[in-house]
């Protein structure tokens, strides 16, 4: 056996070295957009673009290469879009809080989520909540994350008459947004790999075509051989902040946002990969949440949200990926990337926009699974989806979600359908609701 099939097990596991270099290629075409569209959002806080890429790539690439080599699992971790919305837009511009601050939150949500994982109380976590209402968190944060991209895209605008209304259809931004969504949407219809990625460098070049984005130049304007600086964002994190605010709510959307986000795409891929057991056991599942996990707490020293397990992993599975190599050969190609930081300030938001969009439309796929013909299921479900939307935040959507399901349960005489954790999470909700 070579040095490969000894560390990653690939005989045992029916692959070889090219098979699962090439599902890490695959995989790493996928999601690659994260390296434009995370940047993009979070430095809507503040945050310095260019730190927020390398720490992008920083946290992405090491936490994958994490997997690879520990877990043995063909999953690649990034900064989660749904944690993403909620660090940027819920915490630290709805609530006004310094990203500092929100960078704690997300340390100590990480540290919580090590602890969850490494006991029991995940699987209790985990087995209390509903399952529509898990389906709806998960449909509610793509709508939320689709919503952000209209926003941003300026296809829907602010109303005093209406709150909301159309854009200008007529300005060239909207226009090419609304060409890459078309063209995006057009390419994961016929099935091409990194439909994503294509379209927005395809918006941007006609973007520069049309003289509505900057042209670059010269070559040192999309390739600089110095690795950009992550100091500006690194170690930044202010940890007593964040316990002396009481982000009580906060901390616990954040965990359970990314425990959810995590455990669905980690059963998902390895699902389609074959590795989970007869008895529904996965193999390396453990070590894989671990994983996310402490990606989390590396993403918040590095200076992005919470990294989490990318459901684009499935792509490189279909193509044949069963090991770490995978994952391996996907942090290798992100570290390649630091030398394109240049093109971070090339791609404009008219070209990462319809990517939210299209990442808002692929996570409602989770909305046919739900059970609308009972009431006590379906409204709290609906009222989970609708909310983080339309009062631009994820956490009253969990808040919504999880009151009505304890009081529609209780007044139809189903109590014993409400788990005591259910209880405490909704009387905290509750109390959250009533002292703001």
């Amino acid at each position: 056996m070579s040095f490969a099939d000894k560390l990653f097990r690939l005989e045992e596991n029916g692959t070889s070295v090219k098979q699962e270099v090439m599902a890490g290629l695959t995989t790493f075409v996928t999601m690659a957009y994260v390296i434009f569209v995370v940047p993009a959002m979070v430095s809507e806080t503040g945050m310095p673009k260019d730190a927020l890429f390398a720490a992008t790539i920083w946290a992405t690439a090491l936490t994958t290469l994490f997997m690879g080599f520990w877990a043995n699992m063909p999953i690649a971790l990034a900064p989660g879009m749904g944690i993403i919305a909620y660090f940027t837009y819920s915490v630290v511009l709805g609530m006004s809080l310094p990203w500092q601050t929100a960078l704690g939150a997300v340390f100590i949500s990480g540290a919580v989520f090590l602890f969850l994982s490494a006991t029991k109380i995940r699987a209790m976590i985990i087995a209390s909540v509903p399952k529509n209402l898990t389906l709806a968190i998960s449909v509610g944060i793509g709508m939320f994350i689709a919503f952000i991209g209209l926003r941003s895209a300026g296809i829907v605008v602010s109303s005093e008459a209406n709150a909301v209304a159309l854009g200008n259809l007529s300005s060239k931004p909207v226009l090419l947004s609304l060409f890459s969504l078309v063209l995006t949407g057009i390419l994961l219809s016929l099935h091409v790999r990194g439909a994503i990625l294509i379209g927005i460098l395809v918006t941007t070049a006609a973007g520069m075509a049309v003289g509505a984005g900057p042209v670059p130049h010269s070559v040192s304007d999309v390739v600089n051989f110095s690795i950009p600086s992550v100091m500006p964002t690194f170690m930044q994190l202010d940890i007593l902040a964040a316990i002396e605010y009481g982000l009580v709510s906060v901390l616990f959307t954040m965990t359970m946002v990314d425990l959810f986000d995590s455990i669905g795409t980690i059963i998902g891929v390895s699902r389609k990969a074959g590795l989970m057991n007869e008895d529904g056991t996965i193999r390396g599942m453990d070590k894989a949440l671990i994983v996310d996990s402490c990606g989390t707490i590396f993403g918040s020293f590095m200076g992005t949200p919470a990294v989490t397990s990318y459901v684009e992993s499935s792509s490189g599975v279909a193509e044949g990926g069963r090991t770490g190599l995978t994952a391996v050969t996907v942090g290798v190609l992100f570290l390649i990337c630091l030398v394109f930081a240049p093109v971070v300030g090339v791609v404009q938001s008219y070209a990462t926009a319809p990517a939210l969009i299209i990442v808002g439309a692929l996570m409602a796929e989770d909305m046919t699974a739900i059970d609308f013909k009972d009431m006590t299921e379906s409204l709290p479900a609906f009222l989970t989806m609708i909310t983080m939307p339309l009062t631009y935040s994820i956490a009253n959507g969990f808040g919504m979600g999880f009151i009505s399901y304890v009081i529609l349960k209780t007044c139809t005489g189903r109590i014993k359908e409400v788990s005591p954790i259910m209880w405490i999470v909704s009387v905290c909700f509750a109390i959250s609701f009533v002292m703001r």
